[in-house]
């Protein structure tokens, strides 16, 4: 007749029983607060990401004087000319032509914004960056700017 063996494990020599893992997992913790750097499970509540700034620069053309950035906050994309002061106000064929495209004067902040809604965003997007082009190769033309080959578009 067969013998019952006990379903119960043994641990062996070689198999670590709970208390030397315990002591292991200290043992190792201690050896890193040991070399300066913090353990991993002192390190997993620091999960803070890095801000992202808002609004975020697209483009720029600081000869012609033009910025395009998006604020995900405010939901917008935005224009601005130099620093949005009335001397840095650009031509009626500028302005006519950033009208036509849907933006909008906003006094508070001195630029030109469009909204981005979920639905059009990336097509809201591609045409802003169509039109930062033709303001900027428009005011290089009144200035008598030679065209760039750096526009990032």
């Amino acid at each position: 007749m067969e013998e019952l063996m006990s379903r119960k494990r043994t641990p062996t020599t070689n198999e670590p029983t709970a208390e030397t893992s315990t002591a292991t997992e200290t043992s190792v913790a201690v050896q890193a607060a040991d070399e300066g750097r913090p353990s991993f499970a002192e390190r997993v509540g620091q999960g803070k990401g890095t801000a992202i700034p808002d609004p975020f620069g697209i483009a720029g053309d600081n000869l012609a004087g033009v910025r395009l950035f998006e604020s995900r906050r405010d939901q917008q994309v935005a224009i601005q000319f130099g620093e949005g002061r009335s001397e840095d106000k650009p031509s009626q064929a500028v302005i006519d032509k950033v009208k036509e495209a849907g933006f909008r004067w906003n006094p508070t902040d001195r630029i030109w914004a469009h909204p981005v809604w979920p639905a059009s965003a990336m097509s809201t997007r591609i045409n802003a960056e169509k039109l930062y082009q033709e303001v900027c190769r428009i005011i290089r033309e009144e200035k008598g700017i030679e065209p760039s080959k750096d526009i990032p578009f």
